[in-house]
């Protein structure tokens, strides 16, 4: 039996969900064909994993454990698109405060999951957002994504990490946690 996971820093506070569902009816209302992220299942993923067995998902979890992190913020500012802007296929906040220290996770990742057998995104690691895929785009939401690229989310605090599995179904993917490493609990550590 395999799942499909992902580590991940979940986004739960209320307050910018509620902005980031005003973005997402922004972006909707325009002559672009989008499939949301539902707002339960917005985060920032550290890395992908793929389908992976229940006993390597034990494994991947004994690695994070080393982590060492203390809690910061984290800023959701501004609206762009991979691969651009004018071409979007999907559309992100970006992360100002926090990105520093979201990308010392992923490099203590890197040295957990690489003697595990996973490779890192060979175009590297850019922390951002996923709020909407794109099926088909228009001048209007191209105009839309411009218009909000240095708009403000808010800021969190991130205090743990999450090794998440995703269930694929036909209304989209359902996120439950398998694992999580608290913030502080190897500081100094490493």
């Amino acid at each position: 039996m395999s799942l499909r996971a992902f580590i991940a820093v979940d986004i739960e506070d209320e307050a910018i969900l509620a902005r980031i569902k005003g973005l997402q009816a922004r972006l909707v209302a325009t002559d672009g064909i989008l499939k949301l992220v539902e707002p339960g299942n917005i985060h920032i993923t550290l890395w992908f994993l793929g389908n992976i067995t229940p006993f390597r998902a034990e494994r991947i979890y004994e690695g994070m454990k080393s982590i060492s992190f203390r809690p910061f913020k984290i800023e959701l500012t501004g609206v762009g698109a991979f691969p651009r802007p004018t071409r979007p296929r999907v559309i992100w906040l970006g992360i100002g405060r926090g990105s520093e220290e979201l990308r010392a996770i992923y490099e203590q990742l890197k040295d957990i999951l690489r003697p595990l057998g996973f490779k890192p995104d060979p175009k590297g690691f850019t922390p951002h957002v996923t709020v909407a895929r794109v099926k088909r785009h228009g001048p209007g939401l191209v105009k839309a994504i411009m218009d909000c690229s240095t708009e403000r989310f808010g800021t969190f605090e991130a205090r743990e990490i999450r090794l998440k599995k995703s269930v694929l179904t036909p209304r989209g993917p359902i996120y439950s946690t398998l694992y999580s490493v608290q913030a502080g609990a190897n500081v100094g550590l490493r």
